[in-house]
């Protein structure tokens, strides 16, 4: 299912006065028909974000968990009644909106991120859900931001099988609140309309300038880099040297692109295995160099592909969602949202080893919900 028409509302004011996960359940709308509804809808998306954050994968495990959750737990989560059946479970969250819940809680948590201080900086990047190609629709690919500093999910909405990457990414942007934030996204994105409106909503952005601007490349390639002093820096780690030489001029007049303040080249040269290669690449940035200094701007870029790592990664090896079996409705997506929100109060509680996390987290009931009761 496309991210919903609602979804581009930049921030949920009632989403910032929730005090927690459970309270923020319930300003999500529910798709249900109110005749017959037995279980509230909070309760049903509270229960199965405490399954997916004790390592849940599947509808079944979801019902599994919270028929073992106990009477203390339930009745702390707000349980009405009786535990929901898994088809319950199925019917929700084959219905729910998934960019409804992913507002709410980007809303929620950005408010939360802002207050660890220092620059908010936001990676942008999308992932196909491949477990769920058998379905009506194919496989869903979804857009989401995560915080570089945190690995805090903001946001996610699933492309429209009519367009790609970059409308939706523009939709998501235009959810998160941008004031003061530098966004840094792949070169698919290296796009005019994208960059008017980061910077037009108070954001900044760095970009990659490769082979779908061949325009700006060929510009940029031309500039006298050889005469631009440079900085450089070394990693050591997973088998490799990596050494990456940094060169930055403020706009060059001959280089045309919407708001636009500084233009970096990257040198990459890499040892592995007494092997080394080199790649040169071109950064085009909106902050200016007295406020955004060329190494910075560097470590930006390098952090942006956290977000494969710290989310795609984890969804993928912690969470199994590749060969996840749910694959009807928008039952993918809402899956995915439930697992950006397990990872994002994991990291935000101080774990780093997520699939640690939900161990731990599986071996009682009474810390996940803690964890969702947590304000």
């Amino acid at each position: 299912m496309p991210s919903s028409p609602n979804a581009g509302s930049q921030v949920e004011p009632r989403a910032l006065r929730a005090a927690n996960v459970v309270q923020l359940f319930q300003l999500a709308p529910d798709p249900r028909d109110p005749r017959g509804v037995r279980h509230p809808l909070r309760i049903v998306l509270t229960l199965a974000a405490a399954a997916v954050a004790a390592g849940a994968r599947s509808f079944t495990a979801i019902a599994e968990h919270a028929w073992d959750a106990g009477p203390e737990i339930l009745a702390r989560v707000g349980l009405p009644g009786e535990i929901p059946s898994e088809s319950t479970f199925r019917r929700v969250l084959e219905a729910v909106d998934p960019a409804v819940l992913s507002r709410l809680f980007g809303a929620w948590v950005g408010a939360r991120v802002a207050t660890f201080g220092g620059q908010v900086a936001i990676a942008l990047d999308g992932k196909t859900a491949r477990g769920a190609k058998n379905g009506p629709d194919g496989a869903p690919h979804l857009v989401a931001a995560l915080e570089h500093t945190t690995g805090a999910v903001l946001g996610q909405l699933q492309v429209d099988a009519k367009t790609n990457e970059i409308p939706c990414a523009r939709e998501l942007l235009e959810m998160l609140d941008l004031d003061g934030v530098v966004v840094t996204m792949d070169a698919m994105h290296t796009q005019r309309e994208t960059a008017e409106l980061i910077v037009g909503r108070g954001g900044d952005y760095v970009l990659t300038v490769k082979d779908n601007q061949p325009a700006l490349k060929e510009s940029l390639a031309r500039l006298p880099w050889r005469d631009v002093p440079s900085r450089s820096y070394t990693e050591r780690g997973h088998g490799r040297i990596v050494t990456r030489t940094v060169k930055a001029l403020a706009k060059p007049a001959k280089v045309e692109f919407p708001g636009c303040e500084q233009v970096l080249q990257v040198r990459r040269a890499a040892t592995r295995k007494g092997k080394r290669t080199v790649e040169v690449v071109y950064l085009i940035c909106s902050r200016p160099m007295e406020d955004a200094q060329p190494l910075r701007v560097a470590q930006w870029v390098q952090g942006h592909w956290s977000i494969e790592v710290r989310l795609h990664y984890v969804r993928d090896v912690t969470f199994d969602e590749d060969r996840s079996q749910v694959r009807t409705g928008t039952g993918p997506a809402a899956m995915a949202v439930l697992r950006n929100i397990a990872i994002t109060m994991l990291r935000l509680l101080g774990w780093d080893n997520i699939a640690a996390a939900t161990r731990h987290h599986s071996r009682s009931p009474a810390r996940v919900a803690k964890l969702l009761l947590t304000s």
